[in-house]
């Protein structure tokens, strides 16, 4: 299940090593009028303009759902599907980045407020749903400079957090696991003068080993996952502290990039994962 165009994709990769097991692959946009019954499983990949329309893109998933497998599985898409979900991470005792809501949309009392609390020079302030930067602001002090995230903001419920300065010095970690096995991990940072790291705005890639702590904080952070069994895929998005220590700037379980020319083997895990949890209901035809 994929989507726009515009984007750099990885999942392509993971077709061969799909069919090698036996099963058949098509990419099908999620706004597209499709037989879903006609599949023994449909793979959330990359809908990456489901938050322009994130209703419609769940009656998509529970259109999809009511007929065959859907992976990840409906109830956590939900879960998963606004940024809330940092509430219950925290709530379970997984270290997240600190944040304030505003759930009635965006305000300089709001703005204002959490630089006192953080006593911080910079914020970054986003919509609960949201991917790809998209309506992400980094922000200073003084409010003349607030304007266009207000403007934008003012009437979509979202979250302040203090700007990590790790992001831009050292930069953001992914850790990738299928079938809540961890896979590979990567270490993306943004181009000169921005923050995000994303490749569609200029940010570097390259793959990393895991350290000690970042895998017990991606262990933590999936087991939190209000799921009884081990998801397909999950990507955990991780910064260090000003202390330090490492906290979860996102838990990506619906439509992450998996990078897997960063890992290699990764896509064979991949493909792997997803057989071995159709094998014992389906015949390949997927």
């Amino acid at each position: 299940m994929s989507s726009i165009e515009g984007f750099v994709t990885y999942d392509g990769a993971a077709i061969p090593p799909l069919e090698a097991l036996g099963w058949t692959v098509d990419s099908v946009p999620w706004r597209a009028e499709t037989d879903w019954a006609a599949y023994d499983a449909v793979v959330i990949r990359s809908p990456w303009d489901y938050q322009d329309d994130a209703d419609a893109f769940m009656e998509v998933l529970e259109s999809i759902d009511r007929v065959t497998r859907l992976e990840n599985p409906l109830d956590v898409v939900r879960w998963n599907l606004r940024k809330t979900y940092l509430r219950d991470l925290e709530a379970a005792g997984v270290p997240v980045v600190p944040t304030r809501w505003a759930d009635g949309g965006l305000t300089a009392c709001a703005l204002a407020e959490a630089f006192r609390q953080w006593k911080t020079h910079e914020v970054v302030a986003k919509p609960v749903v949201s991917a790809n930067a998209d309506g992400t602001f980094r922000l200073g002090p003084d409010p003349l400079t607030w304007e266009g995230a207000l403007a934008l903001l003012r009437r979509r419920p979202c979250l302040v957090q203090p700007f990590v300065l790790s992001v831009v010095d050292e930069g953001e970690f992914s850790v990738f696991a299928f079938g809540g096995v961890v896979s590979h991990a990567i270490l993306k940072t943004p181009a000169p003068r921005d923050f995000r790291v994303q490749e569609e705005h200029g940010g570097t890639i390259r793959a990393v080993e895991p350290s000690p702590d970042l895998l017990d904080l991606t262990r933590a952070a999936l087991a939190a996952v209000p799921h009884d069994a081990p998801l397909l895929y999950a990507r955990v998005d991780a910064v260090r502290m000003p202390d330090g220590r490492l906290a979860i700037m996102e838990l990506e379980l619906i439509e992450p990039s998996l990078y897997f020319p960063y890992g290699p083997g990764s896509a064979e895990r991949f493909a792997a994962a997803l057989d071995a949890r159709l094998r014992h209901t389906s015949a390949p035809a997927a």
